[in-house]
């Protein structure tokens, strides 16, 4: 049995099978929706159910609250279908456009620029050719069936000969992953993924200034972002405001800047919340997002960009949206959600 859903505004259709959410069904017929994590934490993915049921599975409720739901929205990653529906989602082009693959990788290097971040070149298959556009994610597929999602450093022009991906992974103690990388991980070792995914990437066809957020090692995608920007020699004005802890959390400070040196149209503003007299920061300190709002207390005309821990990005797109004009359909995020982020599920 399927059901078939029809999307509005663009009155694109397609089927869901009766044991498949919305999202899942969408990504693998190459339709294009908003979503981030596909595990029912970040809200990327929230849409309107104009006609039709669909029950949830287990989500966070600050994805989806009780309220909204009343209110007819639904996470279309984990809404199931039981009659067909008819939904109202932004339509995004390009984020259906790859096909998804499931590929073996060898890690090419693994260096750690600071302690508890390591930055993994992984060694593509060349018989396999892993097409993605700069800001998506890959899901590493563990022995137990477990996934973790890593974005992709390097634009896609970047891939090099071998062709091989750039992640930037936090060290989260404990993490079944994470404690792997950082402890046992070696050069030559095979890891299975799949991807690409997620709606985190440039919208190309836009003018707009843009600011460019991120919070720890959610400047990976950022990274590519700023390489594709490049690459495409689109000079629109953006800023780049990048933040941690500490001085040594801006691990790719020097690559920053150097990249702010050459490229007229960019902007670099690293920001340190928690430096200490010993760190000698001179730089700006605060909370990342909130020197955005020093800077441009009117966010009208504006795309951003943001990416990194949940706090951040969703203080950020709360408070850019109420107290700086940002329309809502401008801001594009990508919450990295972690195992710890999910527990909070419902």
């Amino acid at each position: 049995m399927s059901f078939q859903i029809t999307l509005q505004p663009s009155e694109r259709s397609f089927s869901v099978d009766a044991d498949e959410a919305i999202l899942p069904a969408a990504i693998r017929q190459g339709v294009g929706l908003p979503y981030g994590c596909r595990d029912g934490a970040c809200g990327s993915c929230k849409s309107r159910l104009l006609e039709g049921r669909v029950m949830h599975g287990p989500h966070q409720l600050k994805a989806l609250t009780a309220e909204e739901e009343e209110k007819g929205y639904i996470l279309t990653c984990c809404a199931h279908p039981q009659t067909d529906c008819v939904v109202e989602a932004r339509s995004v082009p390009g984020a259906g456009e790859f096909p998804v693959l499931k590929l073996p990788s060898r890690v090419l290097s693994l260096s750690k620029p600071s302690a508890d971040v390591a930055v993994v070149k992984l060694q593509l298959p060349a018989n396999q050719n892993l097409q993605y556009r700069a800001g998506q994610y890959v899901e590493f597929i563990l022995r137990d069936g477990a996934r973790r999602s890593y974005s992709m450093a390097n634009a896609p022009h970047l891939l090099g000969s071998p062709p091989a991906i750039e992640l930037h992974i936090r060290h989260m103690p404990g993490g079944k992953f994470t404690d792997h990388v950082f402890g046992a991980m070696k050069e030559k070792d095979i890891l299975r993924m799949e991807g690409p995914f997620g709606s985190f990437f440039l919208r190309e066809e836009s003018n707009k200034p843009m600011v460019l957020l991120a919070s720890g090692t959610g400047f990976a995608p950022i990274k590519a972002l700023i390489q594709q920007l490049q690459h495409k020699a689109l000079t629109r004005p953006a800023v780049l405001y990048w933040g941690g802890r500490r001085p040594a959390d801006l691990y790719e400070n020097a690559w920053c800047e150097q990249a702010a040196a050459e490229l007229p149209w960019l902007r670099y503003v690293p920001v340190v919340s928690n430096a200490l007299p010993e760190d000698g920061w001179a730089g700006r300190t605060g909370f990342v997002h909130r020197a955005v709002m020093e800077d441009f207390p009117s966010l009208a005309g504006h795309q951003v960009y943001a990416c990194g821990a949940p706090i951040v990005v969703e203080s950020a797109q709360r408070d850019f949206v109420a107290l700086c004009g940002l329309p809502e359909d401008e801001f594009y995020a990508d919450s990295f959600t972690s195992e710890a982020d999910k527990q909070g599920q419902e």
